[in-house]
């Protein structure tokens, strides 16, 4: 009897025991987990503000101040789910900000070759009313030829890009008693083109002389025949010039006139027309080349 007496206490003390290092080991375990999820919460905190942190940044250089409600952070991603900063962003509204990026309307090019006074007068002219929509027209220089003076001229205005076309290819004129002039002109034409639509990836071009002056209509009238432009393609290009533009014969100043001679001095065209004449572009006399289908405006004669 004693015996079975002694065996149960001995049972009962290691149940005691088991209980105790369970009791323990269960304790452990919570201190462990509550600790982790400490981490947790501290590193999803962190994660929220740092894109917190982030959007205001974005929010003040647009002249606004974003304030994130919550987050979506995940500790074990460590502010690595750029998709859960996107989706803030959009829900914010600040997508709007690539939406704001302005696209230009054309390049403006001034072709100018050796004469510094002429240019000079040319581009203080188009400055005086491109500086407002300066984005909408990014204007460009472009040299035939090394003159310094014209170059040191072009490169005095930091509102400008300045090219220069070097071509020491020798002339073969095509008739005898023509001027070399003419086929130096069309090359530097064809270069400066093929550098704007094709290098810097404009989708219009206006194409200025080193001897225009221009009204202060000129960038809003580009700019309403641009989609005129870009729908019609039977419009080869568009001109800002009349020969028949003055007052004494303009009765309406909002006339547009369809033509089939082609007027330059001032001149818009497209990248897809330019896609076509570019292989074809003659050795001289650009401006006599085919047949061209314009839009003229008669109100000013540029």
């Amino acid at each position: 009897m004693a015996n079975v007496v002694c065996d149960y206490r001995f049972l009962l003390l290691a149940a005691v025991v088991a209980f105790i290092y369970i009791q323990v080991r269960l304790f452990a375990t919570q201190l462990i987990s509550a600790d982790r999820l400490a981490a947790a919460v501290e590193s999803e905190n962190d994660c929220t503000s740092q894109m917190r942190s982030l959007i205001d940044q974005m929010s003040m250089q647009q002249g606004r101040i974003v304030a994130l409600e919550g987050g979506t952070g995940n500790a074990k991603d460590k502010c690595g789910q750029p998709k859960v900063l996107v989706k803030e962003l959009e829900r914010k509204g600040l997508q709007e900000l690539t939406d704001k990026v302005q696209v230009p309307v054309a390049a403006v090019v001034i072709m100018a070759c050796n004469r510094a006074d002429y240019l000079e007068r040319t581009i203080k002219s188009v400055l005086k009313y491109q500086s407002s929509v300066a984005l909408k027209y990014p204007l460009f220089v472009s040299q035939d030829g090394s003159a310094p003076d014209v170059k040191s001229k072009a490169l005095s205005y930091d509102q400008l890009t300045y090219m220069q076309h070097l071509d020491y290819k020798p002339v073969q004129t095509e008739r005898d008693g023509e001027l070399v002039a003419y086929y130096k002109i069309a090359r530097h034409y064809k270069w400066a083109l093929d550098e704007l639509f094709y290098k810097h990836n404009f989708s219009r071009v206006i194409i200025l002389e080193d001897d225009m002056e221009i009204s202060p209509d000129f960038f809003y009238y580009f700019e309403a025949t641009a989609t005129l432009l870009d729908k019609d393609k039977s419009i080869m290009a568009v001109s800002s010039w009349n020969d028949n533009g003055q007052k004494q014969f303009v009765h309406d100043p909002h006339a547009l006139y369809r033509s089939d001679f082609f007027p330059g001095l001032g001149w818009m065209l497209a990248r897809s027309t330019w896609d076509e004449l570019s292989p074809k572009w003659p050795s001289a006399y650009p401006c006599w080349f085919g047949i061209f289908v314009c839009l003229d405006l008669t109100i000013h004669a540029y």
